[in-house]
């Protein structure tokens, strides 16, 4: 076995090869930028060594900087990852060429299921189902408009050595594929260096189902079951689940039978994954195959009990799988959602500073519960705009899919994150979501469900009942120690009065309830309406997170001290909520409230990021949804649009800027 790998990337997924690493006796060396300096995955490894500079370009996909650190060390293999250079068949021919062991398939493999016009044709000869589309290669916006006409709308625009939803573009019209040929183009260029394109026919109401296969170097290889892929935003997974809740055995078979003939096609070895969109018939698609380890790897470790990251290792160390495929059962269900560093309420869009709270839920291992969370920040640490925007992968695992889904719903509840916008309300919307509940799931998903963007959640009557009695219940607690400290009064229940007024203030709106308490040593009775919902709870004033028992059931809020009250967040809502005296809450409705500053003649920048280009200029009259700028945050580029018609006074921009959140790019007349 190996006495010293490195590992080829950083973040989550290089303390995620360090934790099955270090249980296998094997010494880790890490590689960091000037960015990750401090990074959680430096602190793990048993060596670190520095590659260059924060841009990925000039450090982590740099393979001359990092062969030198190879030498240095003496590592006797590499683990890329994913991302980067995990399928760069340079890269594994350079190892090659050293005599180190890539943990990963061979360079023929990786060539020819990189290249997504090259693995399209393999498939078809391999007797894979294929998606119909054009896989030459196509020079441009021309002869993409003309390619597209023929193969019919919608198309889907893809970058040859494109992944991870980067150089992805659905079309519905020409105008749409001249702009998407353009623009994935040079995402392309951008995170891959490579800007081929090609596009085939896009399916509709498609699920993004992937199999999970293992190979060794001896002709053996075995499949794990499936992934359901199909809650994605701009072709990005978020959540993912193990098994999916529409294949049956008859299909899961035929899948993995596909899957594992394409493997085998091209000689694969090494842990991989064989992507399928699958239509409401049961009919599956190749989409592609991702020649290593993907990011929703867990979910199928956790239903499996397969550790892939340690047979990867082993089947680069020349071992046979000591798995059959009989030996691959699914036992129970698990989901995955990813914790990313994007603002919700801002369409998503990225977010960068330094995580001021980080406390993850406590990871658990029984027999009926199961949650676990990869990640590779720490409270403190900073999330910076040179890399991909995930914070962790938090995963929950139940025997059902019910209860996988309420452990997810709870984790969610009680994970921890403040400095910078997140899509935790957003994850926890999804887990509540009709659709997502019964399963009744597509890749349109998000864009169907919440087409102007994810607002928050309106909690029902009787949830929001169950907050107001908790946030009255607190508010006694902390005005009792408030009189405690000023010892005014020896009596301070005498202090404390029972009637409140609470007001919760969400999204939908505004929420008004009377509250009543009559408390003893273990709790509150909170009168609500015609309901007496029992109160009880450990929390003390000043503590970020409350779990309380409200009316008999468990409830996690997040908790924010502001005058009268408290931020509140739980199940994906974000709630202001007041707690007054009567007098108080009458003199409160005649408070006039602040005007917010006119910014509706300015462009501002709604990410940090650096402008790409300006498409206006001073004087000219522009129409709504015409593009006026291009900014590129995270390896992604993102169009800002005219939301009405207007001239253009002042531009303040320029390509090459770099701005921040709400910076003024132009201003209107």
């Amino acid at each position: 076995m190996f006495e010293k790998i490195l590992i080829a990337n950083r973040g989550e997924i290089a303390c995620r090869v360090i934790k099955t690493a270090r249980r296998m006796g094997i010494e880790t060396v890490a590689v960091y930028s000037d960015a990750d300096r401090n990074a959680l995955h430096v602190r793990m490894a048993d060596e670190a060594v520095h590659i260059g500079p924060a841009p990925a370009n000039q450090s982590y996909i740099a393979i001359d900087r990092i062969m030198k650190a190879i030498r240095s060390t003496g590592a006797q293999a590499v683990h890329p990852g994913y991302g980067f250079l995990s399928e760069n068949p340079r890269f594994a021919q350079a190892l090659k060429a050293e005599s180190v062991i890539f943990i990963g398939p061979p360079v023929g493999a990786i060539e020819a299921m990189g290249d997504k016009i090259t693995s399209k044709r393999i498939a078809a000869e391999a007797g894979v189902s294929t998606v119909p589309g054009h896989m030459d290669l196509i020079a441009d916006g021309d002869e993409a408009v003309r390619i597209s006409g023929e193969i019919g709308y919608p198309v889907m625009l893809k970058a040859s050595a494109g992944g991870g939803g980067k150089g992805m573009r659905i079309a519905w019209s020409e105008d749409e594929v001249r702009e998407g040929f353009q623009a994935s183009k040079n995402e392309a260029a951008s995170s891959f260096g490579d800007d081929r394109m090609f596009i085939e026919k896009f399916v509709t109401q498609p699920r993004h189902i992937e199999i999970q296969v293992l190979c060794d170097s001896h002709g053996h290889g075995v499949y794990l079951g499936e992934r359901e892929c199909s809650i994605q935003r701009r072709n990005q997974k978020v959540v993912e689940e193990a098994p999916s809740p529409f294949l049956d055995a008859e299909t899961r078979a035929a899948m993995g039978a596909q899957a594992l003939s394409l493997a085998q096609a091209v000689g694969y070895t090494s842990a991989g994954t064989v992507e399928f969109i699958v239509d409401g018939d049961l009919n599956f698609y190749f989409l592609e195959m991702n020649t290593r380890l993907q990011v929703e790897h867990p979910v199928t470790e956790l239903v499996t009990g397969v550790d892939l990251v340690e047979q990867m290792i082993r089947v680069a160390n020349g071992e046979r799988l000591s798995l059959r495929q009989d030996d691959i059962t699914l036992d129970g269900w698990a989901i995955e959602s990813r914790l990313y560093a994007e603002d919700p309420y801002r369409n998503f869009l990225p977010s960068i500073g330094r995580l001021t709270r980080y406390r993850p839920p406590e990871e658990v291992d029984g027999e009926t519960l199961k949650v676990r969370n990869d990640t590779g920040v720490f409270e403190g640490g900073e999330i910076t705009m040179f890399y991909d925007p995930m914070i962790a992968k938090l995963c929950t695992w139940a025997p059902e899919r019910a209860g996988a889904i309420e452990a997810m719903r709870d984790a969610l509840d009680g994970f921890e994150v403040e400095g910078i916008g997140h899509n935790l309300p957003f994850l926890s919307a999804v887990m509540d979501h009709p659709r997502f509940v019964s399963g009744q799931i597509t890749t349109a998903f998000i864009a169907e469900e919440y087409p102007d963007g994810f607002q928050g959640v309106g909690l029902p009557p009787e949830h929001l009942a169950r907050v107001a009695a908790a946030c009255a219940a607190m508010h006694r607690v902390a005005e009792i120690r408030r009189t405690r400290v000023s010892g005014r009064m020896d009596n301070h229940e005498r202090k404390v009065g029972a009637e409140w007024v609470v007001t919760l203030t969400g999204h939908e709106g505004t929420t008004r309830l009377e509250a009543a308490i009559l408390a003893d040593r273990h709790g509150a009775d909170v009168t609500i309406g015609d309901d007496v919902l029992r109160v009880e709870s450990d929390w003390t004033p000043g503590q970020p997170l409350a779990r309380l028992s409200v009316g008999g059931e468990s409830l996690v809020l997040k908790v924010g001290k502001i005058t009268h009250g408290f931020r509140i967040r739980t199940r994906g809502a974000d709630l202001i909520v007041h707690v007054r005296t009567p007098r108080q809450a009458e003199l409160a409705a005649l408070m006039l409230k602040k005007a917010e500053a006119d910014t509706s003649k300015m462009l501002l920048c709604p990410m940090p990021g650096l402008i790409v280009r300006i498409d206006v200029a001073e004087g000219d009259e522009v129409q709504q949804g015409q593009a006026l700028a291009v900014v590129e945050a995270m390896k992604m580029e993102n169009v800002l649009r005219a939301e009405r018609k207007g001239v253009v006074s002042k531009v303040i921009a320029a390509a090459g800027d770099s701005l921040a959140v709400d910076d003024v790019i132009l201003e209107f007349e």
